[in-house]
């Protein structure tokens, strides 16, 4: 079967706007059963305004652009609010990162302290929920070889030297679990639940230079991977669907080349800052050993 590389915002979106397509990426990684989700792309706030004359002109990249250059507010691309079979409701935040750029990591932290201030409405109530964070690398964490881990917290008491069990609503709405999905390290295997789901992802078998479709080349064995697998497929041979995936592409090209040269410039600078200090420390060391001589002198 063909299908299209979810790994592209327009397609995860195809995905998350079925509830149940959503419901199976949610659950099967947070092994939880999922009794209610709800998915919302999340909006962008554009601070960062592309001049007119600038060579991307097609309104889709300009936007793309706004979005991911917008270094005082970021937002993730997904927020799923979830209530599990226990009656417990989550917020899930889901970001789908192709590129390693050093920027990313501060803005980050700062949407997680946005969304730690910001309260959710359950029930037309406000209410202040659990988060947890989901992050779909297109790149490798060099020390970590595993396609998908947890980072999970424990309580441990320190006086004796303990793990505590009972959960704290108190501790579990300040504190958050995150699930790291590293797609380049996604092998066959084809197994488990996380396997069946993992094997979307996996960045092999493109029958273009674009690595836009895929050849599915798993037995389909559950109804689940059967409608997620259907979506991709649309995606991928729709030619619509397959054009916004091109926009889509270039708009990431043109942001990752623009980082880069950032990037490089920003070294620069630090390299020159770190040549200036290198010259002041000598120079402060030529200064006192010179009031040294001077001193021995008189």
């Amino acid at each position: 079967m063909v299908i299209a590389n979810p790994i592209y915002d327009v397609v995860f979106k195809r995905l998350m706007e079925n509830e149940r397509v959503a419901k199976f990426f949610v659950s099967t990684l947070l092994e939880e059963n999922i009794e209610k989700i709800e998915v919302k792309p999340q909006e962008f706030t554009y601070i960062k305004d592309i001049d007119q004359d600038d060579v991307l002109v097609q309104k889709y990249i300009k936007e793309k652009i706004r979005e991911r250059l917008s270094i005082n507010v970021l937002r993730l691309d997904f927020i799923a609010t979830i209530k599990t079979e226990t009656g417990e409701y989550k917020k899930v935040l889901i970001e789908i990162q192709k590129a390693k750029n050093q920027v990313d990591l501060m803005r980050f932290r700062n949407y997680l302290a946005e969304q730690y201030k910001k309260a959710d409405e359950i029930g037309g109530e406000k209410s202040i929920l659990p988060i947890t964070t989901i992050y779909i690398l297109g790149f490798k964490i060099p020390e970590i070889d595993s396609p998908c881990i947890k980072v999970e917290r424990q309580y441990k008491d320190l006086i004796n030297k303990t793990i505590i069990e009972t959960k704290s609503d108190f501790v579990e709405k300040l504190t958050h679990d995150s699930y790291i999905v590293q797609v380049n390290r996604i092998t066959n295997r084809f197994q488990t639940k996380l396997d069946k789901l993992l094997s979307i992802f996996e960045q092999s078998n493109f029958l273009d230079e674009n690595q836009i479709i895929k050849e599915f080349t798993h037995k389909i064995d559950n109804e689940d991977l059967q409608l997620t697998t259907d979506i991709l497929h649309h995606a991928g041979t729709d030619p619509q669907e397959r054009k916004q995936i091109e926009i889509e592409q270039e708009a990431w090209r043109s942001i990752n080349a623009l980082f880069e040269d950032k990037e490089r410039k920003y070294q620069k600078a630090l390299d020159k800052i770190e040549e200036k200090e290198k010259v002041i420390g000598l120079m402060a060391k030529e200064l006192e050993d010179l009031k040294r001589k001077l001193s021995g002198q008189s």
